[in-house]
């Protein structure tokens, strides 16, 4: 056997994303795993620092995760001491997931250490080409909610 067939450049836009996708997770997974985090972990803690004050279940719905499996992670992370659940001023049944400093400060070295694996990965592009990918990248997902995941 040759080997597994890989994409090409005149492959499918959608299979080349997936599988840059897929390397840009690995890139990411390995620096989460470094410091005790899965990338689930690390996408989880990222979305509650870009976006404070999100319920369980709006963070459920803007990471694409169903409601059970966000609760395992934020369980997880709340054991780890580095988010906290707080109930919400304007519905008390409902739950307000929130980083803790130490939360933050994980949060802070896996995206520092993120950032520079994904720069060695991208290391073949000039920054203006990484500018323009992520443009790209930006105007192809646009500004409207979608069903998928990002987990």
């Amino acid at each position: 056997m040759t080997g597994a067939a890989g994409p090409t450049v005149d492959a499918e836009i959608t299979w080349l994303l997936h599988r840059a996708a897929q390397r840009m997770h690995v890139v990411t997974g390995e620096q989460a795993e470094k410091h005790g985090l899965s990338l689930r972990d690390h996408i989880v803690m990222s979305a509650l620092d870009k976006t404070p004050g999100m319920t369980q279940v709006e963070l459920a719905k803007t990471l694409g995760l169903d409601k059970t499996t966000l609760m395992s992670l934020l369980d997880r992370l709340e054991q780890q001491g580095l988010v906290v659940r707080r109930a919400d001023p304007r519905d008390r049944r409902a739950r307000l997931p929130e980083l803790t400093p130490a939360g933050d400060e994980r949060r802070a070295t896996v995206a520092a250490a993120s950032t520079a694996a994904e720069l060695a990965a991208l290391s073949s592009f000039s920054a203006a080409d990484v500018a323009v990918l992520r443009r790209m990248l930006f105007e192809l997902i646009g500004t409207g909610t979608d069903p998928g995941s990002c987990l």
